[in-house]
């Protein structure tokens, strides 16, 4: 049994680090000010071919693992991009799995090429306002009329909505839930963004789909299968989110650390403070903790076995540690923690995100007391 990285991991861990370096802080918190999409580094992971890790050889990918593709996260997250950096990329990793798995060849050849070269960027739209987790009762519709399909409805907290060319998309159609990857067509199309807490880099949006056009060629898979396929695509997107975390997490650490060296206050470090010693201690466990059941989670999914409990777990444990992580870090740097130039309030605010998408605390509680402890259904 051994828990570390394979030299190609490492490798891969080095370079998409060496590519952050030039994407620094500042970079970040201009990104966060403005709330403009990090476009330069979305290009760069692009043109060092990065976007395509986890896609097939053939159509211009890696071809690796989500274990490989967990390790990228983590080291952009890590860099002090946390989850701007981190959800300007991953909807290639995960978000398009249903495409990669049940896709023809020839939707792969149309589809995957330019979204790995970054010509074309796409968003993930499943949420509605009014069903939440609760997938299966979504409204959006999609009337088959002939050759094509009409999609009208709207959805809810959809990322890089207001800078994607295409859309993974579910609709209820005759026979059920069913699943698109079309054109996001802004004459059919009403996004309007969300003003929100943090990851202000990264848009969140409501979506209004108004008679949007689909080709019957857009849709993946059977008719009536779509909840199917977005499921297979569930466990690597907690994986991956808790890589992500565990990597801002460190940050945070790191960054607090450093600070309590540096800070002398009544003549010696805040460091030599067993106050301040101990919260950065057990914050630095918990996040190794969660770190170690993320890649059980990625190695069992690579190798093609049941790994639900195990990515479950590791996204409820990352979240929980990280998120104590950017708050230790905030109270570490004192007033200073509430400085936007000092980051850690940045990264406190982001570590939400992982924290509440994309599955709730209390829901992974609940999978895990049914699935693994063979508790009766709660809800």
């Amino acid at each position: 049994m051994d828990f570390a990285l394979t030299e190609e991991q490492q490798r891969i861990r080095e370079a998409v680090a060496k590519l952050c370096e030039r994407f620094a802080d500042e970079y970040w918190l201009e990104r966060d000010r403005e709330g403009k999409f990090p476009v330069q580094f979305h290009q760069a992971m692009a043109r060092d071919g990065w976007l395509g890790i986890a896609m097939p050889e053939q159509f211009g990918g890696a071809g690796l693992g989500i274990s490989e593709a967990a390790v990228m996260m983590q080291a952009v997250a890590e860099s002090g991009a946390g989850f701007s950096g981190a959800s300007a990329v991953h909807m290639n990793i995960f978000g398009l799995n249903p495409a990669v798995v049940f896709g023809t060849p020839e939707q792969k050849q149309r589809w995957l090429p330019p979204l790995i070269a970054g010509r074309e960027r796409a968003c993930f739209a499943v949420t509605e306002p009014n069903t939440g987790l609760n997938t299966k009762a979504i409204q959006t519709r999609a009337e088959k009329r002939g050759a094509r399909y009409l999609v009208s409805g709207q959805k809810v907290w959809i990322s890089t909505a207001q800078v994607a060319e295409k859309v993974l998309l579910l609709a209820r159609a005759d026979a059920g839930l069913t699943l698109f990857y079309t054109d996001l067509d802004r004459r059919h199309v009403e996004v309007r963004e969300i003003d929100k807490m943090g990851r202000h880099a990264v848009d969140s949006n409501q979506v209004f789909f108004d008679a949007l056009p689909v080709p019957e060629e857009d849709r993946i898979g059977e008719e009536g299968k779509g909840f199917e396929y977005i499921l297979h695509g569930m466990n690597p997107e907690r994986i991956l989110i808790a890589a992500e975390l565990v990597g801002l997490g460190r940050c945070a650490v790191g960054r607090a650390a450093a600070y309590a060296k540096e800070r002398v206050v009544f003549g010696r470090p805040i460091g030599q403070n067993q106050a301040i010693q101990h919260p950065l201690a057990a914050n630095w466990m918990a996040l190794e903790a969660a770190n170690l059941m993320a890649f059980k989670a990625a190695s069992l999914y690579d190798a093609g076995k049941p790994c639900g409990a195990e990515a479950n777990a590791a996204k409820y444990l990352a979240g929980e540690a990280c998120f104590d992580a950017c708050q230790q870090a905030v109270m570490t740097h004192g007033g200073f923690g509430y400085a936007r130039e000092y980051h850690v309030e940045r990264y406190l605010r982001e570590s939400f995100v992982g924290r509440i998408a994309p599955v709730s605390r209390e829901l992974i509680l609940c999978f895990i007391a049914e699935r693994v402890l063979g508790l009766p259904k709660s809800y």
